[in-house]
């Protein structure tokens, strides 16, 4: 079978650096293939340095793998120990919502996009003594929008899980953070750094977009003009729909997720830049990433974007994890397990 080099749209990545964004990304192209072309490079960022065959083969291993991992959410949740607890401490938010699950020191859990809390099920059950905080975002599978129906996603987010920490009194959190929650996570650790002890990051570089080989300046007026067709056409609306049964979290929730959010919360991630904020960062960073099963990656370029991408940050280490697609925790939950477990303070 003839294999091409794809960098997503069929452009180059040579070897060690990303090349600059097709020209005809946001020209040529349908909504539905630009939009995909956002959605892969911005949600996983392996996928950019990727070496792929024909699309029915990736989409047979898109569909068995999907299979096996809402299994082994199904699975975990059914797992979770009793006595959940809603947030205490008089918090009430219109942008997100907080379950607490055991006791002992205290861990923050933030989904990625479009994903519910019930990601983190299988992590919570096998490692006990902690106290789990377990954040959902308004919006996403199939919770209401409320808060976040319109405008900026990301940093109110931010704040809100801060004023979360404040509300409770939690003393050194530790937070962790998948995707687009991992930008969230790595947000609060450079703006915030009193106010945690610890941060993991699972799978997601501090300016997103970076490995497209744009300024955020070059790239926000194409971002735009996408965001506003996936939201402001028919067309673009029942592509977005599509889009986020594809690459969202394999269960009906990222289904059931607002698509007006998922475009604004896209458009976020795009236009996001931490890394001029990275030496603020005090406490200790663990950065997780993944390269994707069964496909050939250029191994130098994915290692080149994530130790360039948070070489400002000097206590980041990084850590591959090979044989895994995006969703970490659930592609290699045993060794995501591992990881977190040697990160977290001692359980009690």
């Amino acid at each position: 079978m003839t294999r091409r080099r794809e960098f997503m749209a069929s452009s180059t990545v040579h070897r060690g650096s990303a090349r600059a964004l097709p020209e005809k990304v946001g020209t040529g192209f349908s909504v539905g293939k630009r939009s995909r072309y956002w959605i892969e490079s911005l949600s996983c960022p392996a996928r950019r340095f990727r070496l792929v065959g024909k699309g029915s083969r990736r989409a047979a291993m898109i569909s068995r793998r999907n299979m096996l991992i809402a299994g082994a959410a199904a699975a975990g949740a059914a797992l979770l120990p009793r006595g959940v607890s809603a947030a205490t401490g008089g918090f009430a938010s219109s942008r997100l919502s907080v379950v607490v699950r055991g006791q002992g020191p205290d861990v923050i859990l933030i989904p990625g996009l479009t994903a519910s809390r019930d990601m983190w099920s299988g992590t919570v059950a096998a490692l006990p003594g902690y106290r789990y905080h377990l954040i959902q975002l308004a919006g996403f599978a199939g919770d209401p929008a409320r808060g976040n129906a319109s405008g900026p996603v990301v940093t109110p987010v931010a704040q809100e899980i801060v004023r979360y920490i404040i509300a409770n009194e939690l003393k050194a959190p530790t937070v962790v953070g998948h995707s687009m929650g991992g930008l969230i996570a790595l947000m609060i650790a450079a703006r915030w750094p009193t106010r945690i002890g610890r941060t993991m990051v699972v799978d997601m570089l501090p300016a997103p977009a970076a490995g497209l080989g744009m300024s955020v300046a070059g790239l926000r007026p194409l971002v735009d003009g996408l965001r506003d067709s996936l939201t402001r056409t028919p067309e673009g609306r029942r592509t977005l729909d599509s889009l986020i049964g594809m690459f969202g979290p394999p269960d009906q929730g990222a289904r059931k997720s607002d698509s007006g959010l998922v475009a604004r919360a896209m458009h976020d991630i795009a236009v996001t830049d931490l890394t001029p904020e990275l030496p603020r960062i005090t406490t200790p960073l663990v950065v997780l990433y993944a390269t994707v099963p069964g496909a050939q990656l250029d191994m130098a370029a994915v290692e080149n974007a994530y130790r360039s991408g948070y070489a400002a940050a000097k206590r980041a280490r990084l850590t591959r994890i090979a044989g895994s697609g995006h969703m970490i925790m659930l592609d290699q939950p045993q060794r995501f397990r591992t990881e977190l477990k040697a990160f977290l303070p001692a359980a009690r």
